[in-house]
């Protein structure tokens, strides 16, 4: 819920911050006292189109900061993770507007687009007024609202899961598909293609490996030049093995005279000596194995060009062609083996499509029944609202093959009709403004328990009613206050004896201008203002007695 806005320079507001509380909460003040800048305001911090006019005059900038208070599943953190922001106990929404027109939008402290608040703040506050209502007016979020109403997500989710399902397997099918059209059309090339490369037979890691051998035969002659003088060094007449031995055994023969001095060292000469044995066997290893002969050169070369120009041909590198041999081959299989693969994939499909259809009938079966019940509850609240002429109509309609997706197989939109024997329609195109905000109310009252926006803004709902009918929605509001909490702005006194927190929207004269201000209301002072709205700009005993026989009559 909302806990504080807090807003500066905004229009006629220099500094203002209101705390709120759960429950109905009613704003009330004179025509042009600035209620409507107060919903302008927290517009801003929800995203809503800003422009210089907001600032006040004077002002550098404008800025609106809303804190929120949310349970830690709700949605709006959802779309915060998904741009990896950071997320904690509060929600705060920061706007500022510079007197040019441009602005700069943050969610905790983080920088984030206009668009991004926007869909944040569509998450936590519903706005409903005469000409502004958000949220049920579109169609689209219709379906969501009658199967939260009516408890069915749980096989909403399953419905969309064997959708995604059907899809998948759908687009394996049509993938493989055109895979085999397009093996076939290449199929003479691919068979060319492979047949090349299973005769070249191109290994992992080949290329480098004949690069290699390639420099060793490469300077053969030096290495063998370097060998056989190594050989001769080692193991000469004047060898160093031979000599290492010789040392080795002239000291052993003095040894047990030296008093175990020499033993160090005639460890070390053998050791010595056997790392030289085979280093001197390690060399005539390479030696041996060392091809004299020129033509191996020249076949290695062969070799090596004829795998570089392959990968040329196929515009890749050397070390893809195994890579490329092995998708030729299962291109080729996909031919030979394409209807059987087809055969199994239409299978799947049909039996993924199948199960999508049946669990999507029932769903809809369930949606028709809780539309009925829906339409009932509706229907109940329209009478004390003066919309007992009025009808509603949640009508659900199968959709074409072409339009079933994850939400299922059915079209849902709310529809109504003011008068009897005219057909539905939608409800901003059939009802008036006070109508519209009214038929909002009643709607929102049924369904408010499976909604997860937790705050609403009603303004000026209660236009152009008055007596019982203001009596119906003030009591709507109240009972709807139970669920979520809302800020209504009101003239009726009706509803404003309803509040749970009394605001009053009133200007001030501060030196050479004016500013608008915010107070809340209690007791006395809460009493006149309702004894206003009922009396007018002359305040009598009658009125003050009809407004606390209103504010008592809530209790």
């Amino acid at each position: 819920m909302l806990v504080s806005l807090s807003i500066r320079d905004v229009v006629l507001i220099e500094r203002l911050t209101l705390s709120f509380r759960r429950g109905l909460c009613v704003l009330t003040g004179e025509t042009g006292a600035g209620k409507s800048i107060l919903l302008d305001a927290l517009g801003l911090a929800l995203g809503s189109r800003g422009d210089s006019a907001l600032v006040r005059r004077g002002a550098t900038q404008a800025s609106v900061i809303a804190e929120f208070e949310l349970p830690p599943k709700h949605p709006a953190f959802d779309v915060l993770r998904e741009q990896e922001l950071e997320t904690g106990e509060t929600l705060v929404l920061r706007r500022v507007v510079n007197a040019d027109g441009r602005g700069r939008a943050y969610v905790n402290d983080q920088p984030v687009s206009m668009t991004l608040l926007r869909r944040v703040g569509e998450q936590l506050v519903e706005i409903h007024g005469q000409f502004d209502t958000h949220g049920l007016l579109d169609s689209r979020t219709h379906r969501s609202v009658l199967d939260a109403h009516a408890g069915l997500e749980t096989m909403a989710a399953q419905v969309a899961a064997a959708h995604r399902s059907w899809r998948q397997v759908e687009k394996a099918r049509a993938q493989a598909a055109g895979d085999i059209t397009r093996a076939q059309a290449e199929e003479e090339y691919l068979r060319h293609a492979a047949a090349e490369l299973e005769a070249l037979d191109p290994k992992p890691g080949e290329e480098a490996r004949l690069a290699e051998e390639r420099i060793t035969l490469q300077h053969r002659e030096k290495l063998i030049d370097a060998i056989s003088a190594a050989q001769a060094e080692l193991i000469g007449e004047r060898g160093v093995e031979r000599a290492m031995a010789t040392a080795s055994r002239l000291l052993s023969r003095v040894a047990d005279k030296a008093g175990g001095r020499l033993d160090a060292v005639i460890d070390a000469l053998d050791q010595a000596a056997a790392e030289t044995h085979e280093a001197i066997h390690a060399l005539h290893n390479v030696a041996a194995n060392l091809d004299l002969d020129s033509r191996s050169l020249e076949k290695l070369e062969d070799r090596l060009f004829a795998l570089r120009a392959a990968a040329r041909k196929h515009n890749i590198a050397v070390d893809h062609l195994p890579i490329l041999r092995t998708d030729m081959l299962r291109r080729l299989s996909l031919i030979e083996d394409q209807g059987d693969l087809l055969t199994q994939l239409a299978k799947q499909a049909e039996h993924t499509r199948a199960a999508y259809v049946d669990i999507a009938k029932r769903l809809s079966k369930l949606r028709r029944e809780a539309a009925q019940r829906l339409d009932q509850s509706v229907a109940q609240e329209l009478l004390p609202l003066k919309l007992d002429r009025a009808r509603f109509v949640t009508q659900v309609d199968a959709l074409p093959e072409s339009e079933w997706s994850t939400a299922g197989i059915d079209r849902v939109c709310f529809l109504v009709t003011t008068n009897p024997g005219s057909p539905p329609g939608q409800l901003n195109k059939i009802a008036s403004g006070g109508e519209l905000a009214r038929f909002m109310l009643a709607l929102k009252v049924v369904v408010a328990r499976s909604g997860t926006i937790p705050t609403m803004v009603f303004d000026e709902v209660d236009t152009g009613i008055g007596g019982a009918v203001a009596a119906a929605v003030g009591e709507r509001l109240e009972r709807l206050g139970r669920e979520v909490q809302e800020l209504v702005v009101t003239h009726s006194p009706q509803v404003a004896a309803r509040g749970g927190v009394h605001l009053q929207v009133r200007k001030k004269v501060v030196g050479d201008h004016v500013v608008t201000e915010v107070v809340e209301l209690d007791g006395s002072e809460r009493r006149e203002e309702i004894a206003r709205m009922l009396a007018g700009a002359k305040i009598t005993d009658e009125a003050r007695a009809a407004a606390d026989a209103l504010i008592s009559g809530r209790h």
